[in-house]
């Protein structure tokens, strides 16, 4: 039997709106705690920049344990559609052996699953979109392991196809999801909306749990930075949302998958200002 293993979930830095103290907070975390390996779901950067990857990947580069690498939405070039085109991903250089790298952490198997997209008819082109090559890349990597295998999917965007008033989200995610489901993987892992959540969706298949970490920028939407702390015993997987003002993990976590990211602007909800910090010091763990 093997040990429980804990892993970092994290997700959404958008260097260029960091949060530095959160960020700080999170890389003390690792050297202290070591855990088995950092799950990035995205989102590195604000506006693809070279100096806001420069940044996100020298913060990732020094984390002192093993990484994995989404790309997100947000990855990919604003400002240079041929680059965009031609080489979308050519600004992870500096970590490109990290970018989407399947992980073998004692028995448990982590395995990507691209939704980002260079276009598609719907703009922006924020949303997700599971292609059939990313699917099958995916499918063919878990359908190489041995029957039984413990394995979690890492992506950018939740997958559920439908938001909660019926808008089109993540497409081909119902497909990718109930393929997920038959080969009994233990979660999906996603960032893209900022909040976090732990869901179990139907599918054809039976059930599919999704697990959705929040940003580690000043983007934040309804409840402040955070990462997941994942506990896997066995075929168990735990989550501990960790936040720098000690809300309880509970509450931490939304109800349904929100439909984007883009802060509430409500006049019964105002938005933090960019820059602002909580007053209360991150918990000591």
């Amino acid at each position: 039997m093997t040990a429980p293993l804990t892993l970092f979930h994290i997700s959404d830095l958008h260097f260029g709106l960091e949060d530095g103290r959160a960020l700080e907070w999170v890389e003390a975390a690792v050297t202290r705690e070591q855990p088995a390996a950092v799950l990035v779901t995205g989102d590195l950067t604000m506006r693809a920049r070279r100096r806001e990857f420069a940044a996100a990947c020298k913060w990732i580069g020094a984390l002192s344990a093993p990484v994995t690498v989404e790309p997100g939405n947000h990855d990919m070039p604003y400002f240079n559609l041929a680059e965009r085109f031609a080489a979308p991903f050519s600004r992870f250089r500096a970590i490109e052996s990290l970018l989407e790298k399947p992980l073998e952490l004692d028995g448990l198997h982590v395995v990507p699953l691209q939704t980002v997209t260079r276009a598609q008819w719907r703009f922006p082109w924020v949303d997700g979109w599971v292609r059939g090559e990313a699917l099958r890349r995916c499918l063919g990597l878990i359908d190489s392991l041995p029957p039984g295998s413990r394995v979690l999917v890492t992506a950018h965007h939740p997958l559920p196809e439908r938001g909660p008033k019926g808008e089109r989200l993540t497409i081909n995610g119902a497909r990718a999801m109930a393929e997920l489901a038959k080969r009994g993987v233990l979660a999906v892992l996603t960032g893209h909306v900022h909040d976090p959540f732990d869901l179990t969706a139907e599918t054809p298949h039976g059930p599919l749990r999704m697990i959705g970490a929040g940003t580690l920028s000043r983007r934040i939407r309804s409840t402040p930075p955070s990462f997941n702390e994942l506990t896997i015993d066995g075929r168990e997987v735990q989550v501990r949302v960790r936040n720098l003002e000690a809300v309880p993990t509970a509450e931490m976590q939304v109800p349904e998958v929100p439909s984007e990211a883009l802060p509430p602007r409500t006049p019964d909800k105002p938005v933090a200002p960019v820059g602002a910090v909580p007053a209360v010091d991150p918990p000591v763990h």
